[in-house]
């Protein structure tokens, strides 16, 4: 069941958290780090109605951040859609025992039907460039991939990319983008 998370659900949120962590670190993923993300992001994400949960029988799995505001670092990125209204994505994460089930996926669908409701124009979001499983799950829901990348000093040196799912029909090509 997906529904909004709860200031009650933080300590289960800060031990996914911890354990995506370890396992990207495990993996040589060098994504989240004792910066990013921080508890009282997801803190805030619940106080803002922003953050979604994943539950299990009752149990958290993961949670998934989306909001209609634009992050400062997207100020540059050429974004497929013009600016209208656009969700944007962050902190999705899955607990490592209940990744590979298809719960990252079914919270992803989830945002794109309210968007659809709601007529957003697109979902943006970026990903880790070292990240490859994140870049295939992203492409595979039909996320294109943008020639532009944007940096967290405080995460990594390397770049994450900027990824957008167009859900209204532009009124020119998409084609070129797609093998960026």
């Amino acid at each position: 069941m997906i529904d909004l998370a709860h200031l009650n659900d933080l300590p289960k949120i800060n031990q996914i958290m911890i354990a995506c962590r370890e396992k990207m670190i495990s993996s040589h993923i060098f994504q989240w780090n004792e910066h990013y993300p921080k508890l009282s992001e997801f803190e805030s994400d619940i106080e803002s109605n922003e953050l979604l949960a994943y539950r299990m029988d009752s149990e958290l799995v993961g949670v998934v951040m989306y909001s209609t505001d634009k992050d400062h670092v997207y100020k540059d990125v050429d974004w497929i859609i013009s600016d209208t209204m656009h969700y944007y994505v962050h902190r999705l994460m899955v607990h490592p025992e209940h990744q590979k089930k298809g719960y990252a996926k079914q919270l992803m669908q989830y945002i794109e039907k309210k968007a659809i409701e709601n007529n957003i124009a697109s979902i943006r979001l970026d990903t880790f460039s070292q990240n490859l499983g994140n870049q295939r799950f992203y492409q595979e829901l039909g996320y294109v991939r943008l020639p532009y990348d944007v940096y967290f000093p405080k995460q990594s040196d390397d770049p994450f990319h900027c990824f957008e799912r167009v859900l209204i029909q532009p009124s020119y090509p998409l084609d070129s983008l797609e093998n960026v």
